[in-house]
């Protein structure tokens, strides 16, 4: 199995850059896809951006042009860039990694809140 934890939230204002981590540990040798969720307060959870095994990103309508997904060549950690940030990306930001042996693990999640 793998361990992923997120970092880098917190209280920001609208507009400028954030940059969102996801550290990955256990058997990061099996990880293949790993993507970013995000759940905004009384709302469902929904994908925001991922990136496949051969280095492939796909981004949610609301995410592209703003956001950046990366990841190191070691799968060791996973970024997602927030630019321009607007108060609607206030939410709870998960991480997850697919697996050559498992089907998805989760983070625990960091929580942003933009807001003048």
């Amino acid at each position: 199995q793998v361990q992923l934890v997120e970092s880098g939230g917190g209280l920001v204002q609208p507009g400028g850059s954030l940059t969102l981590s996801c550290a990955a540990s256990g058997s990061i040798f099996r990880i293949t896809d790993m993507g970013w969720y995000r759940q905004a307060p009384g709302k469902e959870r929904e994908m925001v951006a991922y990136i496949s095994n051969g280095g492939g990103t796909n981004y949610a309508d609301s995410a592209k042009g703003r956001f950046t997904i990366s990841r190191d060549n070691a799968k060791t950690a996973l970024y997602l860039q927030l630019n321009s940030r607007k108060p609607e990306d206030t939410a709870v930001y998960y991480c997850y990694a697919d697996g050559t042996i498992w089907s998805r693990a989760w983070g625990k999640g960091t929580h942003v809140t933009v807001s003048a």
